[in-house]
């Protein structure tokens, strides 16, 4: 028998997932937690689940740090956030922290369950997300209250750096000398950037190095 877990705060919402999600095939059993402690004692006492489904906005806890504790208390285990964050660094940082799926939860209720399947055959889910659509929508602040490294939102050491130039306002020619690159190639390590934080501009990656509150540290 198919065994998920919903780790959800919201009543409406959670209680909306379990009976969507009782239609992943017939006899399946849909558990549920409203906190992230509930879900571990749950978890603790219930055996072996096919896959928890996790969002990340969740009281008492950093988002991602309960995927983290997920993944490394029961890593045998799938786990998939469903989350309404649904920018590009919060998708790179869940699935760079181990995570089989990110569903967003504006899927409707057909493309969860294919995208929950999806998972159950072993697959990994990523959803497209169009670059820099929803940078400036307040309500799509990741849910972290930590810093985050460069590499948790998908930059390189070489883009690291140019973005930390780019937040001293150096110009693209003067981070070229100070990197001993060509201007060229700095251009194509700003392009690249701006994909992984979703953002088309430089002032907008600023604004995005800001909200996620980037720390660049350890980058030189």
């Amino acid at each position: 028998m198919l065994k998920l877990l919903v780790v959800e705060d919201h009543a409406l919402v959670r209680e909306g997932l379990v009976r969507l999600l009782a239609q992943v095939e017939d006899g399946c059993q849909v558990s549920e937690a409203a906190d992230f402690e509930t879900a571990l004692t749950v978890l603790d006492a219930g055996g072996e689940f096919d896959l928890v489904l996790l969002d990340l906005a969740l009281p008492g806890i950093d988002g991602f740090a309960g995927l983290d504790i997920l993944r490394r208390r029961y890593p045998a285990m799938p786990v998939a956030v469903v989350s309404a964050f649904d920018d590009v660094p919060t998708i790179t940082r869940v699935m760079n922290l181990g995570a089989s799926g990110f569903i967003p939860k504006a899927y409707s209720g057909e493309a969860l369950l294919s995208a929950v399947r999806e998972v159950l055959d072993g697959n990994i889910v990523r959803p497209t997300i169009q670059q820099g659509a929803r940078l400036d929508d307040e309500k799509m602040l990741p849910p972290s209250k930590i810093s985050v490294k460069p590499a948790e939102v998908g930059l390189t050491d070489r883009q690291a750096q140019v973005l930390a130039l780019m937040v001293r306002g150096l110009s693209n020619r003067d981070i070229a000398e100070q990197l001993e690159l060509s201007e060229g190639t700095v251009k194509i390590h700003a392009t690249a950037v701006f994909k992984a934080l979703g953002v088309g501009s430089r002032t907008q990656a600023l604004v995005a190095v800001a909200r996620y509150d980037i720390d660049f540290s350890d980058t030189f």
